[in-house]
C-alpha cells in the first residue's frame, strides 16, 4: 500500500485494480454519483477495473491522482480524494459512501489534497461541483478556493471555484 497523505483522521493512498470492488460499491450508489456526470456508468467489477486502468492509475505518474481515502482508526475504505489534470487545469475532486457524509471528512481529506498541489507548486487548481450540491460547493470554499463561474455543463449549472 502506498501511502500519499494522512491527516488527522484520515489516510489516503494509491488506488491498485485490487480496489476494482471498492470502486464498484462506490460508483453503485445513486445518491453517490447523482450530481457527478459520470459518462460512463460503473456497474460491473470489469467497469470498474477500466475506470482504474484508464483514469485512476494513469494519473499517478505525474505524482497526482485520485486516491482511496480510509479511516485511520478502522483502515474502513470512504471513498476517494485527489487531483486529475483535465486539460490544462488540475481539478481537485473526491467522492465519499454517503454514510460519511457530513462529518469533515470531506473537508479534511480536500484540505490535504490542496496543500500538496500548493506544495508541488502546480498551477491552476480548481474544484467543480453542481449548483444543486450545495455539500460540495461549501466544501470547496471552506478550504479556500475561490467562486470563478457558473457555467453549464451536460444540461446542469455547475460553479468552479479556483486557486487564487
Amino acid at each position: 500500500m502506498k501511502k500519499k497523505l494522512e491527516t488527522q483522521r484520515l489516510y489516503l493512498r494509491e488506488f491498485t485494480l485490487d480496489d476494482a470492488a471498492l470502486i464498484l460499491e462506490l460508483n453503485s450508489d445513486p445518491e453517490v454519483i447523482r450530481y457527478t456526470g459520470d459518462p460512463h456508468p460503473c456497474i460491473t467489477i470489469e467497469d470498474a477495473k477500466r475506470i482504474l486502468a484508464d483514469i485512476i492509475l494513469p494519473q499517478y505518474k505525474n505524482n497526482i491522482g485520485r486516491w482511496a481515502v480510509h479511516l485511520k482508526s478502522t483502515n474502513e475504505f470512504i471513498g476517494w480524494c485527489g487531483l486529475k489534470d483535465v486539460v490544462g487545469e488540475i481539478d481537485l475532486g473526491y467522492r465519499y459512501h454517503k454514510k460519511y457524509w457530513g462529518k469533515g471528512y470531506a473537508t479534511e481529506a480536500a484540505k490535504a489534497v490542496l496543500d500538496y498541489g500548493i506544495s508541488l507548486k502546480l498551477q491552476n487548481i480548481i474544484g467543480r461541483a453542481s449548483i444543486l450540491n450545495s455539500a460540495s460547493v461549501h466544501v470547496l470554499q471552506k478550504i479556500g478556493l475561490s467562486f470563478k463561474e457558473q457555467y453549464l455543463e451536460d444540461g446542469d449549472e455547475s460553479v468552479k471555484y479556483i486557486l487564487i
